[in-house]
This record gives structure tokens, C-alpha cells and sequence, in this order.
């Protein structure tokens, strides 16, 4: 009797040398022979793939329709001798440690090979750069960036036409980094501005400019985030569209040809574009541009704060229950919001009743109000929301906040959290502007790990203003055992919301 399993071996076989055969002669092209008793396989039938890729976008038309409207700007700037000879010699010294030197240069980039300028009849050292603009209305006006002509003594435009002119800076805006410039030309072709609010994450752009001298230069890519913020007052659109230096001032394009975008900036390690690029917003940049054809600059208003973002800790420790809102960390003197009656501590979480969900957003919305306007602050504080009204004043050049000193005296309680504080006298609490507050005059184990030092003033203790050494030993004694301490602190100018968390030092 023969072994089953010899058999089902010897099938196995003879099902494996079938299944070689089949897919060596699919492999060679080859046609094989009918087998009458196996039937023809049904062809694979392709699983139908989502279309979600369209033909990739032809930039042409779009290049050759706005291209045109695109500049090129050179600037140049006179050095003042003696400032050119430090930097000579500091430059002398690099080379002497084989340091490399790169050419001297403003924030633009050298043109490959610069002819000289046979107009400069004087032997002043220059700086030149390069960068990139558009044409924003027929009769001559060049939107670009501040950077780009910011301190320049002269700027040339040229278009793509070859022809050259000498432009006057109109006026620039070093906060949104926007420039309008004035050449003396008629019925030039101008872009379109498009809006911004219906650009899409994903969306193809492209851009025009003058990377590193070279121009009419297009690069192109998708927008890879909007409303990206870094800390400026505009949020920006952030792409993965080619931007060099020269790239600066030119338009971002969508494929409609409208501008929705100013490229201004790049992310890099290196210098050179990795990928990342950010571009000025057309409607917030018209809006400066506007001004500064008008008036040559931009007011803005200040209310006088300096706002932090709400930590989730401080948000749950203060009771605002999410964190959202403006932390208010330090207040001008006599300023929109002193007067209003902003405090230490406030969380302001509305501003002209629109929602302030990080600082960020606070200081956008004071820069938009207009100096002189009355304007509702809606303040989270001690576990209330407050209304004030703040009368809004012009934001200066520059704010540089005096910084005073606490001093002094002797010791209290509160050694289980690693504190001893002092009560402030009647001259530290007029020179502080404050009706109450301890010193800290040492800070060790669970203070010193919550960032405390010696000479911070505590306001608050869980939520309660504290005059009094006795009055914040109250407060401790009210507090659940494992619980976590939250405290308004001072040190100087500045206030925030530290929370400090029970354990051994």
C-alpha cells in the first residue's frame, strides 16, 4: 500500500513545479499551453486608486504673465571710514587664524562679478545688496522689504525690460519688515493681490526673484502651514517654495497669478534654503503699504502691557479652567493699561471684543486699535472675569522700562516650602506701585526648584493678596496637605504665576 504521505509530498511537488513553470514563462513573455483540466485564470482586475493627484500644475503661462510685473532692487550704502577700518581689522585677524572671511556685504547678496559704479566720484567704501520687489500700482510704486533698503543711501530698481531707475524709499516698517519704494516710470504692469483668507495648506505657489543676483529666477512648491507664528507681529505663510537671499521682497504667487505673499524669510542652519521659507501675508502687507504711501509711516497702538502665554499648570492653579489668554507680566507706568486698571497677574482673555487666546494675539490686536480709541479689556483675576476700558496711545520706537531695585529686611515664615519672606516697607511698596507683597529673602528646596530667588516678591498666594507675614501663613495653613502652592510673583518689573509643588528639598 503505498505511504499517504509519500503522496501528498509527491503532489506537492508536482503543484510547486506547475506553479514555477506558470511564473517563469510570465516572466519571458512566454505563451503556455492549455492544460484541459485546469481552467484559464480571470485577469487581476486593478483596484481603482482615490484621484487625488491631478496632472502636475505648468508654471509658464503664470511666469510669462506676471513675471513682468517683478523687479529687481540693488542698494548701496557708504560706510564711514573709520568704521571700515575696525572691520578691516578685524577681518585681517580672522585671516591670521585661518578663519574663512566672507566678502563684505549688506543683508543682501553680492551680484556675481559687480561692475564698479562710475557715478560714485568720492572713494567712500560701499556696501551693496540685492533684493527683490513688485509692482504694486502702474504709476511706479515697488512693494518690498524693509530689510532690503533699510539704511541704504541709494537704491536702483530694474526691471525686466533692462530698464534702470533711481528709487526713493517712501517709507518702511521694520515690524512686518514691509517697504514701499517710488520709481519715476508710467504704465507699468502691476500683480494682482489675492486673498489670503482662501489660500489652502497643500495649495501649489510659486515664487519670483533674484536669488543670489540671478534674475527672473522662479522656484515653486506648496504652502505648508498658514498663520505661522515667530514671535512678530504678522503670522506668516510658511512654504517649501526655494528662497535664497535676493529671494527677499519678491512675490508669493498662486497659480491665478494673484500675490499672496511677500517672501521675507527662510529657516536655516546653514544660510541657504532647507525647505522651509515664510512669507508676509498680501492683505496685512497692503494694509502697511497703505500707510506708508499715505503718511510715509505706520501708528500703531499700545496698551502698555507685557503679555506671557497661560501655562496649563498656571491655568488650572488660577482657576481659568483652559489655558487661553494673555498673562500680564509687567505694565508701562501711566501707560493705557496702568490707568485702565490692569494688574499684575491679569489674564486678559478679550481685547475690543475679540478672543485672546495667547499673547501673541494681544499684542496684534493692541497694534491694530487706533492711538486715542476707547477699547473693552476683558481680565480674568482672582477667579472673576473684570471689564475695563483702556484708551489706546501711539506704540514709540522703542520702550526701554526702568528696572527697580528691592532691597532688604529680616526673616518670616513658610519653611516648609523653602521660604522665608519679609514684609515690604511703606517706601518699597511706593517705589513698586504695590499695596501689599512679602519678599523673598532666601528660596530653597520646592521654592528654589519653582525658579525662586532671593529678592522676588510674592503678591498673591492662591489667589489672596498678601500684605502680611501672618496673613500668608494663613493662607499655607488653609492649604490641603499634598496640595500645590500657586503664588503671583515679582522680580522687578516683571510678574508671573509660579506654582510650587510639595516635597523634600
Amino acid at each position: 500500500m503505498a505511504n499517504p504521505h509519500r503522496l501528498d509530498r509527491q503532489r506537492f511537488r508536482s503543484h510547486r513545479f506547475l506553479a514555477l513553470t506558470v511564473a517563469a514563462a510570465s516572466a519571458l513573455g512566454a505563451s503556455l499551453p492549455a492544460f484541459s483540466q485546469t481552467p484559464a485564470a480571470a485577469p487581476a482586475v486593478p483596484v481603482a486608486a482615490p484621484q487625488v493627484m491631478a496632472a502636475l500644475p505648468d508654471f509658464s503661462a503664470l511666469v510669462e504673465q506676471a513675471g513682468p510685473a517683478v523687479v529687481n532692487i540693488r542698494t548701496s550704502e557708504k560706510v564711514k571710514v573709520a568704521n571700515a577700518q575696525v572691520d578691516e581689522q578685524m577681518r585681517e585677524l580672522l585671516r591670521r587664524f585661518g578663519i574663512p572671511v566672507p566678502p563684505q556685504q549688506r543683508r543682501g547678496t553680492p551680484a556675481p562679478n559687480p561692475a564698479p559704479d562710475d557715478e560714485d566720484d568720492d572713494e567712500s567704501p560701499q556696501r551693496r545688496g540685492l533684493g527683490s520687489g513688485f509692482v504694486i500700482a502702474a504709476d511706479g510704486y515697488v512693494m518690498t522689504n524693509a530689510h532690503v533698503v533699510d539704511e541704504a543711501d541709494e537704491v536702483t530698481v530694474t526691471l525686466t525690460d533692462k530698464r534702470e531707475f533711481k528709487a526713493k524709499v517712501i517709507g518702511l516698517d521694520r515690524r512686518t519688515d514691509v517697504a514701499v519704494l517710488k520709481i519715476e516710470a508710467k504704465n507699468l504692469p502691476q500683480l494682482r493681490m489675492g486673498d489670503v483668507s482662501k489660500l489652502k495648506v497643500g495649495e501649489w505657489v510659486m515664487a519670483i526673484g533674484s536669488p543670489f543676483g540671478f534674475d527672473n529666477t522662479v522656484t515653486a512648491g506648496i504652502v505648508s502651514a498658514k498663520a505661522r507664528d515667530t514671535g512678530d507681529l504678522l503670522p506668516l505663510i510658511q512654504t517649501d517654495v526655494a528662497i535664497n537671499p535676493g529671494n527677499s521682497g519678491g512675490p508669493l504667487l498662486n497659480l491665478r497669478g494673484e500675490v499672496v505673499g511677500i517672501n521675507s524669510q527662510i529657516y536655516s542652519q546653514s544660510g541657504g534654503f532647507m525647505g522651509i521659507s515664510f512669507a508676509i501675508p498680501i492683505d496685512e502687507a497692503m494694509r502697511v503699504a497703505d500707510e506708508l504711501r499715505a503718511s510715509g509711516r505706520v501708528t500703531r497702538g499700545m496698551l502698555g502691557v507685557y503679555p506671557d502665554d497661560v501655562s496649563k499648570e498656571v491655568a488650572e492653579a488660577i482657576g481659568l479652567g483652559k489655558p487661553q489668554g494673555a498673562l500680564i507680566t509687567r505694565i508701562t507706568p501711566a501707560g493705557p493699561g496702568d490707568k485702565a486698571g490692569v494688574q499684575l497677574g491679569d489674564v486678559i482673555t478679550k481685547f475690543d471684543g475679540k478672543t485672546v487666546e495667547k499673547a501673541v494675539d494681544l499684542r496684534r490686536l493692541a497694534a491694530a486699535a487706533k492711538p486715542g480709541s476707547k477699547v473693552q479689556v476683558t481680565v480674568f483675576r482672582k477667579g472673576s472675569y473684570k471689564e475695563l476700558t483702556a484708551t489706546m496711545q501711539a506704540l514709540p520706537d522703542d520702550r526701554t522700562p526702568a528696572t527697580p531695585d528691592t532691597e532688604t529686611p529680616a526673616a518670616g515664615g513658610a519653611q516648609a516650602w523653602g521660604l522665608s519672606v519679609s514684609e515690604l516697607t511703606d517706601a518699597q511698596r511706593k517705589e513698586l506701585k504695590v499695596d501689599g507683597g512679602l519678599k523673598i529673602d532666601t528660596a530653597e528646596g520646592p521654592a528654589a526648584r519653582a525658579g525662586l530667588k532671593t529678592g522676588d516678591v510674592i503678591l498673591t498666594a492662591n489667589n489672596v493678596d498678601v500684605k502680611t507675614v501672618k496673613q500668608f501663613q494663613g493662607v499655607l495653613a488653609k492649604l490641603e496637605k499634598g496640595k500645590s502652592l500657586q503664588m503671583l510673583v515679582r522680580r522687578g518689573d516683571v510678574a508671573t504665576y509660579v506654582v510650587l509643588k510639595p516635597g523634600k528639598g
